[in-house]
């Protein structure tokens, strides 16, 4: 059988490798996919038809995709967490150093001198007007890393190659992201306490709800002053008017962002790049391959990693024919599920079974085919949103 898999936006052709011709056709339109893959494409509810099993977006950020939809109708969201992070970490390093030397301000100055054609003056002109143009070094300042995940995390060890000191906040910090940090990373124990203590502070949050607006004014009016912000992670995190209010009032030094608003763009102490983060071969590549693997996976296997909404969920397929079953996470459900199953004589050989909010995600291994009326009634019980046999 040959799945469908449409692509919304350009995808790497490493990605696309990684979906052999044999097993998967790729194109850019279908009327009944199996799955969709994307990256920025703004996905609306009505373009996801009733086949798709799958989305997978080669990227870390999933606000294009209209994740609750999905869950309700038992689609997993896949994202590739991490692959872009070295691309965003190196831009934060460039962005560091814009923001302790007037680096822009001194290439501008140059390029005003395109008609001064006698080398000694404009020698003499340089020599004279360098000074304005006086930074500080990075080696002893202090860099707030908020966000401690695999961006967060690089950030800060390239922070401590350069002679920074790095304090890290993240209440969420998982067990592996803890094992990748340095010991010389300081964590703090409040988002008040980073600000009014760092001279650099990087923003590497996911956007949430719990996170839209998290830098504001009472967080901006505690700032160490002369602090320079960096938010390479998502626009909604910070609140541009108190961004705005804090560089009027001299509390802010400089911001230096990766998305642009309204309101910022001439201002003499704010940088702007225009979503560049993950803008590099390398990433796009990364991206593209972790987004493909993992669709590919589910799609044969019925096993899930990163997904935003599904359960992480992995079981070796040895032999027999399985059943993926997503269901409303509530009691009694696979018990009839397995009731049917003992019903029809079916031996079960192997079984995984994971919930994640309302809805819970079972991978069934049995050794005969299930009749497609054996499907059906699994399918019409209460609380079971969809069925699909692999094998």
């Amino acid at each position: 059988m040959v799945s469908k898999v449409l692509t919304l936006n350009h995808i790497s052709v490493k990605g696309l490798e990684r979906l052999p011709r044999e097993g998967y056709e790729i194109a850019s339109e279908f009327t009944h996919p199996d799955a969709i893959l994307l990256r920025s494409h703004k996905l609306q509810v009505e373009e996801i038809p009733e086949t798709v099993m799958a989305i997978a977006r080669a990227g870390a950020g999933v606000n294009n995709i209209p994740v609750t939809q999905c869950t309700e109708r038992g689609i997993p969201v896949f994202n590739s967490p991490g692959a872009n992070a070295n691309a965003v970490k190196e831009l934060v390093a460039a962005a560091l150093l814009l923001g302790s030397r007037g680096i822009i301000d001194g290439i501008q100055y140059v390029q005003t001198l395109n008609e001064t054609q006698d080398e000694a003056l404009l020698n003499k002109a340089l020599e004279s007007q360098k000074k304005q143009f006086k930074g500080s070094e990075l080696v002893g300042k202090t860099l707030g890393v908020v966000g401690l995940g695999a961006i967060g995390s690089l950030v800060a060890e390239m922070a401590l190659t350069f002679g920074m000191k790095v304090i890290g906040y993240d209440p969420a910090l998982s067990i592996d992201a803890a094992w990748r940090l340095s010991s010389r990373v300081r964590k703090a124990d409040a988002l008040s306490a980073l600000f009014a203590s760092c001279d650099f502070i990087s923003l590497h949050l996911p956007m949430l709800e719990a996170t839209r607006g998290l830098v504001n004014a009472e967080l901006l009016a505690g700032i160490k002053p002369g602090t320079c912000l960096l938010n390479f992670a998502r626009q909604e995190i910070v609140d541009s008017t108190a961004i705005n209010k804090a560089l009027d009032g001299d509390i802010l030094r400089k911001y230096i962002t990766d998305f642009p608003a309204p309101g910022l763009i001439n201002r003499d102490n704010v940088i702007l790049m225009p979503h560049i983060g993950a803008s590099t071969e390398e990433a796009e590549d990364n991206c593209a391959i972790m987004a493909a693997d993992q669709l590919r996976d589910f799609l044969e296997t019925g096993n899930i990693r990163n997904s935003v909404n599904f359960p992480s969920l992995e079981l070796d397929l040895v032999e027999g024919f399985r059943l993926a079953i997503t269901n409303e996470n509530v009691p009694k459900i696979l018990g009839s599920i397995l009731a049917i199953l003992a019903d029809e004589n079916i031996n079960v050989c192997d079984m995984l079974n994971k919930s994640r909010d309302a809805i819970a995600y079972n991978l069934i291994d049995v050794s005969n085919i299930p009749s497609e009326q054996v499907l059906e009634q699994m399918r019409t019980l209460e609380g079971v949103i969809n069925v699909r046999l692999i094998g």
